[in-house]
């Protein structure tokens, strides 16, 4: 089966470049950035940053590179970084805030992906030499844990503000915050008005092939570039791949509603099926999380991939699917058709994992 054939659900980072985007690549005026004369670098940088409502941004190589530059400018040594217990940061970044950073992650409940003010004010560690300083509130919006929900404005402002009066900082891990916009009609900026930095991603539902935009004020700037620098960070040609990320900027946030979309199908789709566990009304953006009622996640996954279907599994009794860009209506038919064939055999007693039974 071709690449062409395979209907990719495993991701939204699994996007490959348009023919539009390739060609804005291959022309890209560049220079060397580390030396600070890259020009489509610094007109993405400059766009992103106005687009957020932020003094200055910097391009970086990935979510995770923007997220750790972030947590390394606002905090020291021995300090504690609060976040939701499923956030990508503490989940999916290596244990980067302890060896990057040195300071220790507070993993604190949340609702849909999201800290209520409550929590976090009850969170907060008194003055006290037995106690880390806190120091940084991380948001993640949209929260892929909590299957792409959008994080609400108004419990954003509510737990920022317990933050603030608190005296602590404040990061947004918007990797999807593309999504959260589009799905709520709520504009990037209003959502990065919270924060005192905000990292946002071109690799993911805008189909770019590297790179995301760190930003906030010139100073919190200039200091994440001697972060992203220690990190190995500094690429020279970068325009390149900036290139791509503005061609993306300009053509694909609108058509993520297209996303938001086939997954609601997918999703209403595969609720007709007893052997999942599935809420077409629960399906905010792009991340639909499928619960599985009979076999393994690990043996949907085998029998979906001979099928031509591509799913990850998504902790215990659960199965992730992303649309993207690359999925089209005919595609999520397919998978559709897959999931059915699929429930039938392990209805049946069969598994790819196990072979047929007898």
């Amino acid at each position: 089966m071709s690449a062409a054939e395979i209907v990719d659900l495993r991701s939204d980072t699994v996007t490959r470049p348009t023919a539009e985007m390739r060609r804005a690549i291959a022309e890209a005026v560049v220079g060397d950035d580390v030396f600070g004369d890259d020009p489509t670098a610094q007109d993405l940088e400059r766009q992103v940053a106005a687009l957020l409502g932020k003094e200055a941004g910097i391009f970086v190589a990935s979510g995770t590179m923007a997220n750790q530059a972030a947590i390394a400018v606002h905090t020291s040594p021995g300090e504690e970084v609060l976040l939701e217990e499923r956030s990508h940061v503490y989940l999916y970044e290596a244990g980067a805030p302890a060896v990057v950073s040195g300071v220790q992650v507070h993993p604190l409940p949340g609702e849909s992906g999201l800290v209520a003010a409550d929590t976090l004010r009850a969170a907060l560690r008194p003055p006290n030499v037995h106690f880390p300083a806190s120091s940084l509130l991380v948001f993640e919006n949209t929260h892929n844990r909590a299957g792409g929900k959008v994080l609400p404005l108004e419990g954003m402002e509510a737990t920022a503000r317990v933050a603030r009066e608190a005296g602590l900082r404040v990061h947004l891990d918007g990797a999807r915050l593309w999504n959260a916009a589009v799905a709520s009609g709520v504009p990037e900026a209003r959502y990065a008005a919270l924060a005192d930095s905000v990292s946002v991603c071109f690799s993911k539902g805008l189909g770019a092939p590297i790179g995301s935009v760190l930003c906030g004020t010139e100073e919190f700037v200039a200091r994440a570039r001697f972060v992203r620098k220690r990190l190995g960070g500094g690429m020279r040609q970068v325009g390149i791949l900036a290139a791509g990320c503005l061609h993306a900027l300009h053509n694909h946030r609108s058509r993520l509603a297209e996303d938001h979309r086939r997954a609601r199908d997918l999703a209403r789709a595969l609720a007709a099926l007893p052997e999942l566990s599935v809420d077409p009304a629960s399906v905010e953006t792009n991340i639909l999380v499928i619960g599985v009622k009979i076999g393994r996640p690990e043996e949907w996954c085998a029998e979906m991939a001979r099928l031509g279907v591509r799913i990850v599994p998504f902790g215990p009794g659960a199965l992730r699917a992303v649309t993207h860009l690359d999925v089209s209506d005919e595609g999520i038919a397919r998978a559709s058709d897959a999931f059915g064939r699929c429930a039938r055999m392990l209805r049946e007693g069969r598994s790819p994992l196990r072979g047929w039974p007898g």
